[in-house]
């Protein structure tokens, strides 16, 4: 049987549903909340034949499990042989302080779009990957391998759920990954690193009118923002990336206009290509501030907030060049890449290169914007290829 036998026998009115149900539970992240939307995927698939489990990772945060199988005697869902993973997260951003023109946790369906906050990144993933897999559930057929669910806390801050899914060894045994974070149905299969730098400067206060009695922090940070405006990331550009980039995002400092500032605060974005060493980005900026607060004997301490690996699986591997024959891509079409970084950043340094898919029906141009919405087509379309790539791979016992 093909995916487009099975996806014919989908309630598409209850996928559309079940999706917008996701949308309804606040999972702004901070603070997260997750657990909701992983209990209202276990009350779903409670008589699917599915194994489910919720795993605890902190206060009304858990993360999810969803196996095809399960062996009872050794009490684990691995399979001795492949071993595929679909991985999503649960939590949103923040709505923001634009309105909205449909309410952000409603789910409403207008024309062909959904409308909510995650319709795009990425509880539409989320659900196609539920619905996929329980369609194949039901459809009582036998693969050679299994198919995983990782549901995942906390990705849009720290990928935290990630995290504790690496460190529980809970992915171990997987042979390839599928993200379903945004893409428009497209194959990706790069992404950018993400490296986040807090670089602070410490001087003295002193009385406004006499400047010269303190050490002015703000001035400091303006010492290294110059040293900055001269440093280059130096790095070869990616086949598919490009080159890495870099903004100031944010500055704080100062406790008001007659006080010499004694602490200024600058924030780094660093999006980072394949080849590119994030210690060795960490120590030349930690030289930077150096100098810069050396010229005014002020203090200086770069503190770390973020640092995600980049992810990046060759065209040719075995596992992508399936992914592409299922997304019906010609021979010579090249998959592409993204400056996103997904919880792939946490997995696959961890799993030894795994081969890494990014793949989802959201809009990548809508991820973080008020209005966000999904087309509910490439939502039902997303669907049919995850169940069309688990048979596909799952049964394959050579390359394609």
């Amino acid at each position: 049987m093909k995916g487009k036998d099975l996806f014919a026998q989908v309630d598409q009115e209850d996928a559309i549903s079940f999706l917008q149900s996701l949308i309804q539970i606040n999972s702004v992240n901070p603070p997260g909340a997750e657990r909701a939307v992983a209990e209202a995927i276990q009350k779903r698939l409670m008589n699917s034949g599915l194994y489910v489990e919720l795993d605890f990772v902190a206060e009304d945060r858990s993360n999810l499990l969803v196996s095809l199988k399960w062996d009872e005697a050794e009490n684990t869902f691995r399979d001795q042989g492949k071993n595929l993973v679909f991985s999503g997260h649960f939590d949103t951003v923040p709505i923001g302080g634009m309105d909205w023109t449909y309410s952000p946790f409603a789910g409403e369906r207008v024309g062909e779009r959904i409308y909510g906050r995650g319709a795009t990144d990425m509880k539409s993933g989320v659900a196609a990957m539920i619905i996929a897999m329980e369609c194949l559930a039901k459809s009582g057929i036998s693969l050679p391998g299994n198919l995983l669910f990782v549901g995942t806390v906390g990705e849009e801050v720290d990928c935290l759920g990630a995290k504790q899914v690496v460190k529980k060894g809970q992915l171990d045994h997987a042979s390839a990954i599928v993200v379903s974070e945004p893409t428009s149905n497209q194959v990706i299969v790069a992404h950018k690193g993400a490296l986040w730098l807090e670089v602070t400067m410490f001087g003295k206060t002193a009385h406004g009118s006499m400047p010269h009695h303190g050490i002015n922090a703000i001035s400091a940070i303006h010492r290294f923002m110059t040293e900055l405006s001269h440093y280059h990331l130096e790095h070869v550009p990616h086949a598919i990336l490009g080159s890495s980039t870099m903004n100031i995002g944010m500055i704080r400092g100062g406790v008001s206009p007659n006080v010499v500032a004694d602490q200024c605060s600058i924030t780094l974005d660093i999006r980072t290509v394949p080849g590119q060493n994030h210690a060795k980005i960490l120590e030349e900026i930690q030289q930077l501030a150096k100098k810069a607060s050396e010229s005014l004997s002020a203090s200086f301490q770069v503190k770390v907030l973020n640092d995600m690996a980049c992810v990046d699986t060759p065209a040719d591997n075995p596992f992508i060049r399936t992914a592409m024959k299922v997304a019906g891509m010609k021979q010579d079409e090249s998959p592409k890449g993204v400056n996103y970084y997904t919880d792939a950043s946490v997995y696959q340094p961890s799993l030894d290169g795994i081969p890494v898919l990014i793949y989802g029906p959201g809009e990548p141009a809508m991820a973080h914007q008020p209005d966000e919405w999904v087309d509910v087509a490439k939502y039902l379309k997303s669907i049919e290829y995850y169940i069309d790539l688990a048979l596909v791979y799952l049964r394959e016992t050579e390359t394609a």
